[in-house]
């Protein structure tokens, strides 16, 4: 997995290897520029083109962006390009390590011209072959001048393939929604870590492929401050070696499903297969009464067991008992999916996630029978795993889902650390936080899972790998990460407008395959 950093942390981290590791601003200068150089000519046979002869825009701002532009001009000439470079500021403006590279570059035969006007320099923009946007980095603040915007908004109308220097300006680094225009990046080389705004928010689209460019700080200094990551294939696929020649089922866990109800048998279907197909040796949903033949037609391969149930047709309290013999002989359980919103139920449900000694998902109905009464998760008697959606979430912390949704990694970590939970704040790049405060952001996933139904299938396969055992501290991540490759591989199939949860359950085994070639 990879560290993410804030734009706080990434100037913690600069001040920290100049201080106390002794790599001078002007050398860390000279290691972006010049990995930015060599990942842009390592692209170019993407777009057809070669080094020798290659016109190249860049477009620098008076700061530290643009001393990393001064340093790529430099660089590609060397290797044959025909560098352009175009400033926001006159020269005797720029300071410190950018002016540094600035006189190199002057010295190396690159010429610069001043720019005033945006429209001035489009026709430039347009006769380019790439565009370098060496404008605006990471400390930069609030709305883009008039100048940096039309100089922005000139790169996009240039049709030109951009690469961006660390982020695409105008793009927030941490992830905020930006307040002006942003260049739309084909590629973007950023410097040491991943920036939060490229991993999160809309920086996903408009950073193009991403490439981390290494400028000398040891690995072990970079994790020094860091606490959130991107889950990547490589995290994930050692989770699942070859199954050894004599495993049985029994070998791959029992999990129990406590889900459904009359009106919402699909609910405990959908989790129950998703479960099977997860890998998990066996499955037994345990429902209230009137949906169990019902459920029990729906999955074939999982068992059933009918509770007693309540006048609305759900789980009634009474089936506590049997739900803990039930439980006992199994290795971990999922509930919530189906279950409904009596408030017998709800009682019920609130006893077992604080009493069973079981890892247990709690997803669905059961997040909502936990409003005002967060407690219960504190003092549970084994591991929780709670996967809300922005409503779900909003409702247990009593805020709006725009409060929510404003700051997803914040609301996560704050929540699963509270309550001694590990939580996955479901959405657009899933937030998997842990008690410990560790935050893992997930990239699969496409918007065609946003169907009725999905959630129910990843309660099934995180169930499924709790039953499984797999490490605590990797379950909730290895489950988030492959229902959203499996929802990818749906999209491939079928497209995102006709995908529903029953093609993310089929797709398993195509992302299980996936995984397998990955490690």
């Amino acid at each position: 997995m990879q560290p993410v950093f804030t734009a706080e942390q990434m100037r913690r981290l600069d001040r920290h290897a100049i201080a106390a590791l002794g790599i001078s601003g002007a050398t860390l200068m000279e290691n972006a520029g010049r990995g930015a150089a060599d990942a842009l000519l390592a692209a170019l046979p993407e777009r057809g083109l070669r080094p020798r002869g290659l016109r190249v825009a860049i477009i620098c701002g008076k700061g530290g962006n643009g001393g990393d532009g001064f340093v790529v001009a430099r660089r590609l000439k060397r290797a044959g390009a025909r560098p352009d470079v175009y400033l926001t500021a006159p020269p005797d403006e720029i300071a410190g390590d950018a002016a540094v590279k600035f006189r190199e570059m002057r010295r190396a035969g690159i010429a610069a011209r001043v720019v005033a006007d945006a429209g001035a320099v489009a026709p430039a923009l347009a006769r380019a072959d790439v565009v370098v946007d060496a404008l605006l980095g990471t400390g930069a603040r609030g709305a883009p001048s008039p100048l940096a915007a039309g100089l922005i908004t000139a790169i996009n109308a240039s049709g030109r393939p951009a690469v961006a220097l660390d982020i695409p300006s105008g793009l927030p680094a941490d992830g905020e929604p930006p307040a002006g225009p942003v260049v739309r990046a084909w590629l973007t080389t950023t410097f040491a870590g991943l920036k939060l705004g490229l991993v999160i928010g809309p920086g996903v689209d408009l950073a193009g492929r991403v490439v981390v460019v290494d400028i000398g700080i040891p690995p072990a200094e970079m994790l020094r401050d860091v606490t959130t990551f991107l889950l990547e294939r490589a995290d994930v696929a050692p989770l699942f070696p070859p199954r050894p020649r004599e495993s049985h089922k029994g070998s791959y866990g029992h999990l129990l499903v406590v889900a459904g109800s009359v009106g919402k048998t699909g609910a405990a279907a959908l989790c129950a297969q998703a479960a099977m197909r997860a890998g998990t040796g066996l499955v037994t949903v345990a429902t209230a009464a009137s949906a169990q033949p019902v459920v029990a037609s729906l999955i074939v391969e999982a068992m059933s067991e009918p509770l007693p149930e309540t006048e609305a047709r759900t789980v009634a309290l009474k089936a506590r008992e049997a739900i803990t013999e039930l439980a006992a002989a199994r290795d971990a359980v999922a509930i919530g999916p189906g279950l409904g919103l009596d408030h017998e139920t709800w009682r019920l449900t609130r006893e077992l996630v604080r009493e069973l000694p079981r890892p247990m998902a709690v997803d669905a109905d059961a997040l909502t029978a936990l409003v005002d009464h967060l407690d219960d998760l504190r003092g549970a008697a084994a591991a929780r795993y709670l996967t809300p959606h922005p409503g779900e979430m909003a409702r247990m912390r009593g805020v709006s889902i725009a409060d929510v949704q404003r700051d997803r990694i914040g609301t996560a970590r704050a929540f699963a650390v509270e309550h001694g939970v590990h939580v996955c704040l479901k959405g657009s790049r899933s937030v998997v936080a842990s008690p410990d405060g560790r935050v893992l952001i997930n990239p699969t996933g496409n918007p065609g899972m946003a169907s009725g139904g999905t959630g129910d299938v990843l309660t099934g396969v995180l169930g499924g790998f709790l039953a499984r055992g797999l490490p605590a501290e990797h379950v909730l991540g290895a489950a988030v990460y492959l229902h959203g490759l499996a929802g990818d591989v749906a999209a491939e199939r079928v497209g995102e407008e006709a995908l529903i949860a029953r093609d993310v359950i089929d797709a398993l085994g195509e992302a299980f395959r996936r995984l397998a070639h990955e490690g």
